[in-house]
């Protein structure tokens, strides 16, 4: 079971450090990495280039969570349904596609929040937590327009949730580990927040 886990977390962390944002935005005549909050993922590209690249990017990068966390499971490289091993091995898919996604080895290990591909690798493994935690972020977000608030509500919500319902240890720990992460990598966005310079998204 090791090497199939191995193997499944190696290509899980290639597959999501392909920095999608990156490319869209060097397609269009732009280094995303120079401009707007100089982050790769879809939010910053949104911004900057418009609602098609930035949709296209958000698309993408939550593919690679699904992918990531799908293959496993289908190749049962961790074990049979129903076993711990089985759990584990999704869980590997989506914590290596989260963790490329974040730091990239294709861009000098930087990258997005993880926001998207962690949606994407947590809705096959628990999607009932995931659609209340995207009701949550649509509220929060339409509430306050902040995508970044909008993005830690839903996070919080990930990381509770799982534990009041029948999850397993794995799945319930991974998305509590996933959701400190998201969180941690808003920590300048929450230094914003608090001292009122966060930016808003204004209605067009």
């Amino acid at each position: 079971m090791i090497v199939p886990l191995l193997i499944t977390a190696v290509v899980a962390y290639l597959l999501g450090a392909l920095p999608f944002g990156y490319w869209v935005a060097k397609a269009k005549g732009v280094n995303i990495m120079e401009v707007g909050s100089k982050n790769p993922g879809a939010t910053n590209v949104k911004r900057v280039l418009g609602s098609g690249p930035g949709n296209l990017v958000f698309a993408l990068d939550v593919l690679k969570g699904v992918v990531a966390t799908m293959v496993p499971l289908v190749s049962q490289a961790g074990g049979e349904p129903g076993t711990i091993g089985y759990d584990l091995g999704g869980v590997v898919g989506v914590v290596g596609a989260v963790l490329g996604h974040s730091y990239s080895c294709f861009i000098g290990f930087r990258g997005g929040k993880g926001v998207a591909t962690a949606a994407g690798g947590l809705f096959i493994l628990m999607p009932v937590p995931c659609l209340i935690a995207a009701v949550a972020w649509v509220v929060t977000f339409y509430a306050s327009r902040y995508v970044s608030l909008a993005s830690i509500v839903a996070a919080v919500v990930v990381t509770v949730l799982p534990w009041f319902m029948s999850f397993s240890v794995v799945v319930a720990t991974m998305a509590s580990l996933l959701g400190v992460l998201v969180i941690f990598r808003h920590k300048a966005n929450i230094s914003r927040l608090m001292a009122g310079t966060e930016h808003r998204w204004n209605r067009k």
